[in-house]
């Protein structure tokens, strides 16, 4: 697969996540586990930002909470916890 080709499918990942019904998203991403890497917890934010700067704000934070979840799952986003006990 092209990085073209998986740009792509991140879009139409994030596009299935944003369509469906409350409490699907773990079997979409179940079912994309492929996808999940940090090229697409990338691309969820830029999505995001570009969702916020056109109003979107109950979509941008939807796909903020998603990727914040999927970074967690890869041990790219440090829990809150040890940030608050270092300040």
């Amino acid at each position: 697969m092209t990085d073209n080709q998986r740009q792509e499918e991140y879009f139409k990942l994030i596009d299935r996540l944003l369509r469906c019904p409350n409490g699907k998203e773990p079997e979409i991403l179940d079912a994309s586990a492929d996808l999940i890497d940090e090229n697409l917890i990338r691309t969820i934010v830029q999505v995001a930002t570009i969702m916020a700067h056109e109003n979107n704000q109950e979509g941008s934070k939807f796909l903020i909470f998603i990727a914040r979840q999927l970074a967690r799952q890869l041990g790219l986003y440090p829990e809150l916890s040890t940030v608050s006990k270092n300040q």
